[in-house]
């Protein structure tokens, strides 16, 4: 989104219909990855699974593709193959390292195919950790409180956290929203009225 926002022409490419067609209806071009290939500039990996751009891939690539990984380790990126293929690695910059191709197209990666906002700039912001620590340490209060009734298995935060830390975040940043009158509360968790 941030992408698209500053011009960008995205295209999502997916293995799950859910978060295809969620991409489709926020108005994201949505294709297999062996279309999005041969038409893209810049891709960039947020699975957590393994080569998730292959060697299929990095053939059909245009001279001067930039490659990412922000999901997992620097499995997603079939780096192995990209050297197999290349006749030579330059670095032209700090954290982006160029393979030229057996038939002259060169392929940039960034960070070495590891998670690029760690390697290359400083992780997450704290503007974003507070809340994931925020989310940890209210999370282990739960199951500290609720220990129990829990079973042992794994459990989605409770949505009453999430929103306690969403409100919190808001109002640290100075930012207000409205909230429901009593009348609108009553209707929304009643299903005497309406359709």
């Amino acid at each position: 989104m941030k992408a698209r926002g500053m011009g960008a022409q995205v295209i999502v490419t997916e293995v799950d219909p859910l978060p295809a067609l969620e991409a489709l209806m926020d108005g994201f071009q949505v294709m297999p990855m062996n279309k999005a290939v041969e038409i893209g500039d810049i891709f960039v990996t947020l699975t957590g699974d393994i080569n998730v751009i292959d060697r299929h891939h990095f053939e059909l690539m245009k001279d001067g593709a930039i490659v990412a990984n922000s999901g997992h380790f620097n499995v997603e990126i079939n780096i192995p193959a990209l050297e197999e293929m290349a006749r030579n690695k330059r670095l032209v910059r700090p954290f982006v390292e160029q393979y030229t191709l057996k038939d002259g197209r060169r392929i940039n990666l960034l960070g070495e195919g590891r998670l690029i906002n760690l390697v290359a700039a400083e992780g997450h912001p704290s503007s974003v950790m507070d809340m994931s620590f925020a989310n940890q340490a209210l999370s282990l209060e739960y199951m500290y409180k609720n220990a129990a009734e829990l079973e042992n298995r794994v459990y989605v935060v409770p949505e009453e956290i999430d929103r306690d830390i969403a409100r919190l975040k808001l109002s640290g940043v100075g930012v207000e929203i409205d909230t429901l009158s009593p009348e609108q509360e009553a209707y929304l968790n009643s299903w005497k009225e309406g359709t």
